[in-house]
């Protein structure tokens, strides 16, 4: 069965792009300072705000992107491992999934709630009522084999989270004190700005909304009421997963506030590279090379499978880019109860060096098929010379 010699590659759905550069999303330099980093980042969120961009779901995209940049640029630890290694130095930092959140969490988690309630109206925020909030999502990333995903896998996974500060308890007040009212807002955890008509009511920027204030704050935690904390779990990886895949492991991200769920974590897939095997949906593709008298008499090959070498009778005859199927030596199907099969891909090489046999008998071949070949004391700029000077 021959095929083309090369073939096209086809695009799943789980495949995902790669991340820009977090310098370049925000558009400061590597340089910046962290008041350089937050002012871009307000710009930024400025433009691509949902409430100047209604309906638009590209900007909305923007709008998280830019906030998973800032999360990372203004946070010293996390910056200085992307500086070092990356996007591929995140793994495990306990990087949170803005994809999932929606703006008010994403403007109270960095503080800038009253900042942009004040300037789109201050119609968001203020609509919601204190009370239990879940905890936010976090992602990471699981690097798997194909051989992983042939036979699935159990993977313990290492990341860093915000947990609840064991010292206070995560009220973020020093031991044996509490918090007290709010001077500003009076304990309402709003305040309100101009008069009459036009009053504007937004969420009081210095207790954040809770209308309470840390007078005494915790030392260990300096009255945040969260600490980051290193976590590893197990998760278990289905057979059949694809690049980009997220697998979700329930209430592993942060602890909410106000006595609220936590979020989840969710864990995407990334395929390592295979030496010999690339895969195509379900099919894997190995490219094995041959030589033309294998290629011409026939022969069997030892080729580069899941589980080792695996033998492939070559018929004589062969031509370059063939394709033979081994039915049931790919990848298992995610969904169905089938598995892919391996696509052994034919190319022949040509000898570069042969020795004084070995050119006679191919000569001998060529004159047995009438075909012309340049006899050895004929180089090639001699007989451009001797063409040239008949003309």
């Amino acid at each position: 069965m021959n095929y083309s010699p090369s073939y096209e590659r086809r695009v799943t759905k789980y495949e995902i792009m790669a991340k820009r550069d977090y310098y370049e999303v925000l558009g400061v330099g590597k340089n910046a300072s962290a008041d350089e980093i937050k002012r871009s980042y307000r710009r930024m969120a400025m433009k691509y705000h949902p409430d100047k961009n209604p309906g638009d779901k590209e900007a909305e995209a923007k709008f998280k992107e830019c906030a998973e940049a800032y999360e990372v640029l203004s946070d010293t630890e996390k910056h200085q491992r992307y500086d070092q290694f990356g996007h591929e130095g995140l793994r495990g930092a306990g990087m949170h999934d803005f994809s999932r959140m929606n703006v008010e969490d994403i403007f109270s988690m960095f503080g800038f709630d009253d900042f942009f309630s004040g300037i789109f109206g201050g119609r968001r925020r203020s609509s919601r009522r204190a009370g239990p909030t879940r905890g936010y999502d976090l992602e990471t990333t699981v690097e798997l084999t194909l051989n992983d995903i042939s036979k699935g896998a159990e993977k313990s996974i290492e990341f860093t989270r915000q947990d609840i500060c064991s010292g206070c308890n995560g009220n973020g007040c020093a031991k044996g004190s509490k918090p007290g009212r709010c001077p500003t807002c009076k304990g309402s955890g709003q305040v309100a700005r101009g008069g009459g008509f036009f009053q504007m009511v937004s969420t009081c920027r210095q207790c954040g909304g809770s209308g309470k204030v840390i007078t005494s704050p915790c030392k260990k935690c300096k009255g945040a009421g969260r600490v980051p904390k290193k976590r590893i779990v197990n998760i278990k990886i289905p057979a059949g997963v694809h690049e980009g895949q997220g697998i979700r492991v329930a209430s592993e991200g942060e602890p909410g506030h106000g006595g609220g769920p936590r979020g989840d974590l969710y864990c995407y897939v990334r395929i390592k590279r295979h030496e010999f095997l690339q895969r195509d949906e379900n099919d894997l593709i190995a490219v094995v090379p041959i030589s033309f008298t294998q290629a011409a008499l026939g022969t069997t090959v030892d080729v580069p499978s899941l589980n080792g070498t695996q033998g492939l009778k070559i018929p004589p005859g062969t031509q370059y880019g063939s394709v033979f199927r081994i039915k049931g030596q790919g990848l298992p199907d995610l969904r169905a109860r089938r598995t892919g099969d391996e696509l052994v891909q034919i190319t022949i090489e040509t000898p570069v060096k042969l020795n004084a046999k070995q050119e006679e008998l191919l000569r001998e071949f060529a004159k047995s098929q009438n075909k012309s070949v340049s006899p050895q004391s004929k180089r090639f700029f001699e007989k451009l010379k001797k063409h040239l000077g008949n003309h």
